[in-house]
Parts: C-alpha cells; structure tokens; sequence
C-alpha cells in the first residue's frame, strides 16, 4: 500500500518541527509559525493537527519514533549484553546530529521547558523517558544473566547513571562548547562498565597444577583470563 500524499505532508510538517523545537522548545512550534516556515496554509496545518497541543504531542510522538530507529533498533542487532549496551550509548552520542537537531538533543530540551508545567505533553514526555530508562535498565539486566555485569547489579541505577553522562556531555557540549566533551562522555561510561562488570578468573593451563607448598602456582604468563559464565 502507498504512502498518501497527506502522510508525506505530515512527515515534512514533522520534521521541520522537530528541528524548531530543538532551538526554540515545544512553546516555539505552532501551527502559524511552521505554515509560514514551510509555505503551507493555516488551514492545511490545521486539517492534519487540529490544535497546537495535539501537534504538539505528535512531535513528542515522532521524535520518540526517530530516537528509536536512530538509537535502539540498530543496536538489536548486537548480542545482549555488554555490546549491545555500547552501541546504544554510541548511537545515543550521535543521535542529536546538528542537520537535524540544530539545538541539540529534542528531549533533553522539552525536559527542561516541561519539568514544572503539569499536563498531557509532561505526561507524555514523562512516558516516554521512562520507556528509554526501561530499555537501558533492561539490557543491563541481561548483560548480568550473559554473566558479562556482576550480580548484584542494580539495572536501574545503571540507567541512571548513564542517563547522567549524557546529560553531562549535553551540558559540555552545547552550554560549555568543550571540544572534548564527546571524549569525556566515553571515559565516563567506560568508567560505569568496569564498575559493572564481573571479574576476571584467572584459569590455569592444563598439566601447571601442581600439589606441594613449594610451588605458589602458576605464572601470571601461563593464566588465561575469561569472564565468568561466558
């Protein structure tokens, strides 16, 4: 089945929305600004959205729909565990690209222009985020049942604090303009694997045990480190 001539319309409308709203917040989106913006009538606006709130939710809806196909989906394609951890946290890095996300990350601003306005668009937002918190908190989970993270693991403290290095590296980023403020974000989060994971058990070569107080084991050269449970 084709794609209508009005979805493709809504997806332009959409995307030029996106981009706005991260430069001037949710509030900056309306229907009038973007009819002039993208030469289209008010009307014609108005058909597809209705309101400036239901726009409004739209773009919450559709920035979740591109976060999801730019940062989650690819990273499925790594085993559970570790890897596929990293590849979100990389993805995540490159998510606001500055052709389409001119102001930086969409969410980091609505959270900001959104924390203390109660209603259905912080309700959204609020959704949303805790979806993305579930996802990370989720696949740190399953790097403990791989055997990759220690046990004792908490999959939603681990969230958190990742979700806090990307907040740092926003604020270093677009506030602060530290050109190693992508650098920094990746010591920070290698920092929380090594926390994570579980440790190395060193196993001896067969034919090196040998009983008798004398011998004190195994050389370090002849241990093969390997992960426990993988």
């Amino acid at each position: 089945m084709g794609v209508s001539r009005g979805d493709v319309t809504r997806q332009m409308i959409l995307e030029r929305a996106l981009s706005l709203a991260s430069e001037l917040g949710l509030e900056g989106v309306t229907i009038g600004h973007l009819a002039t913006d993208l030469n289209l009538s008010k009307s014609g606006l108005f058909a597809h959205f209705q309101s400036k709130e239901a726009l409004q939710l739209q773009l919450l809806d559709f920035a979740a729909l591109r976060f999801f196909e730019i940062v989650i989906r690819p990273a499925m394609a790594f085993p559970a565990g570790e890897n596929r951890i990293r590849a979100m946290f990389e993805n995540w890095l490159a998510w606001p690209k500055p052709e389409a996300l001119p102001g930086g990350c969409f969410f980091v601003a609505a959270a900001t222009e959104l924390d203390d306005r109660p209603g259905s668009l912080r309700d959204r937002l609020v959704e949303l985020q805790v979806r993305w918190l579930g996802v990370l908190a989720e696949s740190a989970r399953q790097a403990v049942a791989e055997g990759e993270f220690r046990p004792e693991i908490d999959g939603e403290q681990f969230a958190h604090d990742v979700y806090g290095v990307m907040l740092a590296f926003h604020h270093a980023a677009r506030l602060l303009r530290d050109p190693k403020a992508r650098a920094r974000a990746r010591t920070a989060f290698e920092s929380l694997l090594a926390a994570a994971r579980r440790p190395l058990v060193a196993v001896p070569v067969e034919g090196e045990l040998t009983s008798g107080l004398g011998n004190r084991g195994p050389g370090r050269e002849s241990l093969t480190p390997e992960r426990i449970g993988v």
